[in-house]
């Protein structure tokens, strides 16, 4: 989008035309053009408009109902922060004492509109002029953010006022290609985390495939997850990191009370960086965990098995399993609410297992016949094996469903055959 067509956007005909668009419907975008075009819309505003109302429905996995009175760019969209995780950025910024937070990459402002909304001042900036337009749209009911088009890192922070930083750097490429080396962002991770030397509160979101090898050793690095997909990692520097430094991992799950109402249950696990861990390994027991995803990138799988007093079923491979059901803090019902504390986000799925045989398609095609197994649910990790061939080379038609794992156990490739446990561990 151009700075033309997003200033006919705004203009009253083009914003009473985007509010007056029904749900967006792929099977019915063309239609949709052909009726604006023929009832004089100009085809420039049209377009813009559909494209509009497609990116406020895939927003709303990210925004809520919140995406209906909003504007994006498609890479605004792909990087923007979820409320959820947003909420829990901008509750570090405010526990931390902060007052005046520099977003200095604003994008289309998802970060900026949380620190508004509880009650901190915002500067937020970005690079690119139309997308610094769309975060003044966005942030247009808080008076106390202000968006400006520059890049951040020449403003003058302590001239500002400002006594909190957070960023969230591109780590894609025009093309859309994916970047990995932090030096590479834009703009670059190491120019970020410099200002720490100027404002002490500085926050940075990268993305959850960050290495740990060179990671600052004065932050805390935690990986954040959503209902089972990790969606980044965060460098926390100074006050912001009130637990000290190290890795963390956040689990976030929306649950649904008995009365339809949905709750946000949440869990940290952090390493101590004082005390090693390293966890038993040994061959497979009636249960096995599958620890949640931020566990695994964090580098705390160790940690969850001691709580489950459990072992690996191979050092390379983060799977626990245990001889007994595992010991994790129940999700308890009457304790279903928002925030920290009562009843706490599942670290872990479990199973119970109810057979294991090396792998062999032969074999495991023979195994689910004989159980009249027709519909199959694939996991797998440490192995090459592809879940969508090898349903298709296994030919299933009974009526029963089964549940199987592909993975390594003390180094050979197994087949576990395993049913889900009545709730998560």
């Amino acid at each position: 989008m151009d700075a033309a067509i997003l200033s006919k956007l705004l203009s009253p005909e083009g914003w009473a035309l985007l509010g007056a668009l029904p749900p967006y419907d792929e099977r019915l975008a063309m239609r949709t053009a052909t009726r604006l075009r023929e009832g004089g819309i100009a085809p420039d505003l049209a377009a813009a408009a559909l494209t509009q109302s497609r990116l406020r429905a895939k927003a709303r996995a990210k925004f809520g109902d919140f995406a209906d009175g909003m504007l994006f760019t498609p890479d605004g969209l792909e990087q923007a922060t979820r409320l959820l995780v947003a909420a829990v950025h901008a509750r570090r910024y405010r526990d931390a004492g902060t007052t005046l937070v520099a977003d200095l990459t604003c994008g289309v402002g998802a970060d900026a509109m949380t620190f508004a909304a509880t009650g901190l001042r915002v500067l937020a900036t970005d690079v690119d002029e139309v997308t610094a337009a769309i975060a003044a749209v966005n942030l247009r009911h808080f008076p106390e953010a202000e968006v400006r088009h520059t890049d951040g890192l020449t403003l003058d922070l302590l001239a500002e006022g400002v006594d909190g930083v957070y960023a969230d750097p591109a780590r894609r490429t025009r093309a859309g290609s994916r970047i990995f080396d932090p030096r590479a962002y834009a703009p670059p991770l190491d120019a970020v985390w410099a200002l720490r030397d100027v404002v002490p509160a500085v926050g940075i979101k990268v993305g959850p495939g960050i290495p740990h090898e060179g990671l600052p050793a004065d932050a805390e690095t935690q990986w954040v997850s959503v209902d089972g997909d990790v969606v980044e990692a965060g460098l926390w520097f100074g006050p912001l990191a009130p637990a000290g430094p190290g890795r963390s991992a956040l689990v976030l799950r929306t649950v649904t009370d008995a009365e339809g109402k949905e709750h946000t249950l949440s869990r940290t696990v952090r390493e101590d960086p004082a005390t090693v861990v390293v966890p038993d390994v040994g061959a497979v027991g009636q249960y096995l965990y599958e620890p949640d995803g931020a566990i695994i990138r964090a580098g705390l799988v160790a940690h969850v098995a001691a709580e489950l007093g459990g072992r690996l079923v191979d050092p390379t491979i983060a799977y626990i399993t245990t001889d007994t059901p595992g010991a994790l803090p129940p999700t308890d019902p009457a304790a279903l609410h928002s925030g920290d504390g009562g009843a706490e986000a599942p670290v872990a799925t479990g199973y119970r297992v109810l057979d294991t045989m090396p792998f062999g398609l032969k074999r495991l095609k023979a195994y689910l016949r004989e159980r009249n197994v027709g519909r199959i649910t694939i996991k797998k990790r440490g192995t090459a094996v592809v879940p969508e061939q090898l349903r298709s080379q296994l030919v299933l038609t009974g009526g029963e469903e089964a549940t199987i794992i592909l993975t390594r156990v003390a180094g050979s490739q197994q087949i576990l055959v395993v049913e889900p446990l009545g709730g998560r561990g």
